[in-house]
This record gives structure tokens, C-alpha cells and sequence, in this order.
């Protein structure tokens, strides 16, 4: 599949759609959260567990299941390599992580530029539904939105709010 990503929406309107998004938790993720596990270099259990009940709360349970030092040397080399492949990959060891919850680790924990892959930033760029996820996929999405970040001067953060925002506006529901 070649992956073909247009935007939905004028990129003048990134900064009002992000202003508009709330979503709980997410000043405890991003004002506590995140900086302890940037400076410390990894994840403690209780941080990853916060982090992916404010992804989904529906995985918990299997969240639940990793230990505290596979959490604590999985989240240490995710976020020390230099090597994305790896970065994106590594995380999918946790139980209960798939490619949403990963993205979410790395965007608010490494001090690289990550977007968060989930169905509603995918609709924002032209996805009806979301591809399987691969390395390549992911590879290609976070080109898209960095290039998107640099063009604008938003952060990864406004844009990635912009594009959440834009698909609870505007996407017909999920129902099946």
C-alpha cells in the first residue's frame, strides 16, 4: 500500500482546532509525566501505567501485566536509541503497547519529534481507515508530520492536538 497523506483541513487553522482540544490527564502527562522520564531516561511502572490509561484505558489490564524492571529497561532503550526502527519497535514488547500506545511514549517522552498514530490523526490526513501498522507506515507518518510541524513552526504537541481535534469535529462516528 503507498501511503498518500493530505491534510483535511487549511493549515492556518492548526493553531484554533489545537486551542480547542481538551483531554483529560493530559496536564499530569505532559507537566509531570514526561519531563521525570526525559531527565531519568526511562519509565517507572507507575508512569507507564498513567500514560497508557490516558491512551486507552481498555488495555489496562494487559498494561498491568509487565513488570517493573522490563517496563524500566523496555522505556530505557526506546528512549536512548538513536535508532527509530528500534525506538517504535522495543515498545511493542510491552503488553498491552500496540503502535498508538508506543507513539504516545515517544511523543511525550523522547526528545525526538514523534506524532502520536491513532484513527483520528490518520482521518485528519485522509485515512477513512487506518492501514495495518509497519515500520514503513510509520516511518512515512512521521515524515509527513514533522514536514507539517516545520512548515507551520508548531510544535508536535499543537499539531497533533490540531489533527485529534479536527477528526472529533468532523468524523462521522465509529459505530458499527
Amino acid at each position: 500500500m503507498r501511503a498518500t497523506f493530505q491534510l483535511k483541513f487549511d493549515e492556518q487553522e492548526i493553531l484554533e482546532l489545537a486551542h480547542r482540544y481538551f483531554y483529560p490527564r493530559e496536564p499530569d502527562i505532559v507537566g509531570r509525566v514526561a519531563p521525570a522520564a526525559r531527565e531519568r531516561g526511562f519509565l517507572t511502572r507507575d508512569e507507564f501505567l498513567e500514560i497508557c490509561r490516558w491512551k486507552t484505558p481498555r488495555t489496562q489490564p494487559r498494561c498491568e501485566e509487565n513488570r517493573d524492571v522490563f517496563i524500566e529497561e523496555v522505556t530505557r532503550i526506546a528512549l536512548s536509541t538513536s535508532d527509530e526502527e528500534l525506538k517504535i519497535r522495543i515498545l511493542l514488547l510491552l503488553s498491552g503497547v500496540s503502535w498508538p500506545t508506543a507513539s504516545v511514549i515517544l511523543h511525550f517522552c523522547d526528545r525526538g519529534r514523534y506524532p502520536i498514530i491513532d484513527y483520528r490523526a490518520l482521518w485528519s490526513i485522509g485515512f477513512d481507515t487506518p492501514p495495518d501498522y509497519d515500520f514503513p507506515f510509520w516511518s512515512k507518518y512521521c515524515e509527513f508530520v514533522r514536514g507539517l510541524s516545520d512548515r507551520t513552526g508548531h510544535s508536535m504537541r499543537i499539531i497533533d492536538r490540531a489533527l485529534w481535534q479536527y477528526s472529533k469535529e468532523n468524523q462521522p462516528s465509529r459505530s458499527a
